[in-house]
């Protein structure tokens, strides 16, 4: 196989790879409104329970947005930092 084809395979592999990367995005995000909506019905029904509320639902996004963290971090290290290119 011609190296320069066997490069540009890898790089639009890469490119591909980035995009569903950052597709991991979107759970996060939809999951955090969800849990954020049910947070304020929570509060809504029992005001003196708000503090226990929102810390818990702090923490519960706080962990939700690790995964679209590790996703954008998975995505730039295949658009910038790929070592495959480098083994062909």
């Amino acid at each position: 196989m011609d190296p320069l084809l066997a490069k540009a395979i890898v790089v639009a592999a890469s490119a591909v790879g980035a995009g569903l990367a950052v597709i991991a995005g979107i759970g996060p995000g939809i999951g955090q409104g969800f849990a954020a909506g049910k947070a304020v019905e929570a509060v809504s029904r029992q005001p003196e329970a708000q503090g226990l509320v929102i810390r818990t639902l702090l923490v519960g996004c706080g962990v939700a947005e690790t995964t679209g963290i590790y996703g954008l971090f998975i995505a730039l290290a295949l658009l910038f930092f790929n070592p495959l290119v480098n083994l062909l």
